[in-house]
């Protein structure tokens, strides 16, 4: 026997609420006027139905059985004023309520995107890219529906049973009591169903995030799918997660159908226990033929409130499950944050001291081992030795996408963790050898270093980089769209717009990870004079394989297995005759 892990109802029941308060108390509160409307148009509404099912006594009673002709028009024209005023508030009321919905859900992804924007670099290395935007698009949208069907028709539905219910009541308690008796069996069944359901939602969405990280991975991969002819391979492995889904869609609806014949049974037993009632008490004279009618009449639009209410609460369910998981994104805090009374860095020239830094990634894996270096203001210091050294952590180190985790790094004097994130980083122009371009326009690309540039700042740096020739080359020139990733620019020439952007940000910290790696040789001359250029009165930072493109930096450090083995200039370091020499002799990363 398989265990059941399911949570206890009690706990479903608290966390739901607990989440209904929240999308109430924060999500709701900027819409109640709009609401309280909406409410108005749902009693309205509710009133028209509750007065339909009155209107039948004296329809079947006056005009049918006793036959009187006066009452016609008056009952004809009520009917026809019933159903207008129920049509215009139902669309009134739907409309209003459709809009707080969806403000409400577009309001959600809002908050959980700049969440995510918020969250440190280890965050998106746990997370895949699919998943995060599954949260975003897939989990929304099932807490749209949520939302917008649930505002909408738990409001109307409920104050439509009040309604008939109290109708009922007034008309006939002990009748009534018949219909009661079976409230307690579909609540029930509706709890169980539901708990199952948001189970099986939850899972579902997790496995809809992970379809939508593997098939986002084999577009990206696209070209060494086919150059080695893994089409077939992918088709499988795609499948597989394909079908999780298929699996989980059908089981939920399998599970979520199920109230329909319970409340078809309910309702039959109900209506049967009426009717033998009912039909005593008027062959009896107890009661007319109306009254009954009346009554059967609103307890039979009672059942379609009822049946909506099942409906609604197994979407509820499924989209608590989607609101778990957004919330428990929400709710997530940044690692890396600024401290009481973090102070903006000022600074033209800044010196970099790194003292006894030992660093390991959270699955603890160790990436330094007590570094101590300094980088001297306004100098280039370069980074050179084997992949895996450590040289890219350092990097990414001086503007805090880690913290460390012994020793610290002072820039003129000041540990960086006493400075706030946002003017640390504006003083950091950043090329990385993961080059990022976006599916926008040249223009943008280049002017994504510094918000607000001009026209011929942007200019001004791509001449610099040694890309305007090859920009106004495109078809659109500057307002080219450039493509997912820059699919329509070779390497060197997506390297040379990152290069732009950093000219850009004219910022003085420069960090430099092998910035000329996609370049070929005579790009490469082009940009080096550039770079020099650049990199004047500025403290630089570079990494960089091949170690003629490093020979006049004033400082070299030596990395090896995440500790330094040398520092030096190039000539001093040859003399040496340790590592460095060896590597360059070797040609290695030359």
């Amino acid at each position: 026997m398989t265990k059941d892990t399911s949570k206890p109802l009690t706990h479903i029941d608290s966390s739901t609420k607990g989440m209904i308060v929240r999308l109430v108390g924060v999500y709701l509160k900027p819409y109640l006027r709009l609401l309280a409307s909406a409410v108005f148009w749902m009693v309205l509404s509710a009133l028209m139905t509750a007065a339909f099912a009155k209107l039948v006594e004296p329809i079947l009673d006056q005009v049918l059985v006793n036959r009187q002709v006066s009452m016609i028009i008056p009952v004809s024209v009520s009917v026809f004023l019933v159903f207008l005023l129920s049509g215009i508030a139902t669309y009134l009321h739907t409309l209003q309520m459709n809009k707080i919905g969806q403000s409400i859900v577009a309001d959600i992804q809002r908050d959980l995107f700049s969440r995510f924007l918020g969250l440190d670099l280890q965050f998106f290395h746990d997370n895949p890219s699919g998943e995060l935007v599954s949260r975003i698009v897939n989990d929304v949208n099932i807490l749209r529906a949520t939302v917008s069907d649930g505002l909408t028709g738990i409001g109307k539905n409920l104050l439509t049973l009040v309604l008939l219910m109290g109708l009922m009541i007034w008309q006939d308690p002990q009748l009534t009591l018949i219909v009661f008796v079976v409230f307690p069996a579909a609540a029930f069944a509706m709890s169980r169903i539901g708990r199952k359901l948001r189970s099986i939602s939850r899972h579902m969405q997790e496995e809809t995030a992970t379809m939508t990280y593997t098939l986002g991975q084999i577009f990206q991969g696209i070209r060494q799918v086919k150059a080695y002819g893994m089409e077939q391979y992918e088709r499988d492995r795609a499948g597989v997660v394909i079908d999780k889904v298929k699996k989980l869609s059908i089981k939920g609806t399998r599970v979520g159908t199920l109230t329909t014949p319970l409340n078809e049974a309910l309702l039959g037993l109900a209506l049967m226990g009426v009717i033998m009632y009912g039909g005593y008490h008027v062959t009896s004279g107890e009661l007319t033929p109306g009254e009954l009618m009346s009554f059967i009449t609103a307890f039979a639009l009672s059942y379609e409130p009822i049946k909506r209410l099942s409906k609604l609460y197994n979407t509820i369910q499924q989209g608590m499950g989607a609101a778990d998981r957004i919330f428990a994104m929400m709710d997530r805090q940044p690692d890396i944050q600024d401290h009481p009374g973090a102070q903006t860095l000022r600074t033209h020239k800044p010196e970099i001291r790194f003292e006894a830094v030992s660093f390991q990634y959270a699955n603890g894996e160790a990436a330094l081992h007590d570094v101590s270096i300094s980088l001297p203001a306004g100098q280039v210091t370069a980074l050179v030795g084997p992949s895996g050294a450590g040289k890219t952590t350092i990097m990414n180190l001086i503007p805090r996408f880690y913290e460390v985790t012994q020793g610290r790094i002072l820039i003129d004097g000041i540990d960086i963790r006493d400075l706030s994130l946002a003017s640390l980083r504006q003083n950091i122009a950043f090329v990385s050898q993961d080059i990022t371009i976006f599916d926008d326009s040249v223009r943008a690309n280049i002017g994504y270093g510094r918000a607000g540039a001009s026209a011929e700042d942007i200019l001004l740096a791509a001449q610099a980089a040694a890309a305007h020739e090859f920009i106004l080359s495109l078809p659109q020139g500057y307002d080219t769209i450039l493509g997912e990733d820059g699919v329509k620019l070779s390497g060197g020439q997506r390297q040379r717009i990152s290069i732009a952007r950093a000219i850009l940000r004219n910022a003085p910290i420069l960090l430099l990870d092998e910035a000329t790696s996609a370049l070929d040789n005579e790009s490469e001359r082009l940009i080096q004079a550039s770079l020099a250029e650049l990199q004047k009165g500025r403290t630089t930072l570079v990494i960089a394989h091949r170690l003629s493109t490093v020979q006049h930096a004033e400082q070299i450090i030596v990395l090896d297995a995440g500790r330094i083995t040398e520092t030096g200039k190039h000539d001093d370091l040859l003399a040496i005759g340790g590592q460095y020499a060896r590597m360059y002799k070797a040609g290695l990363n030359a």
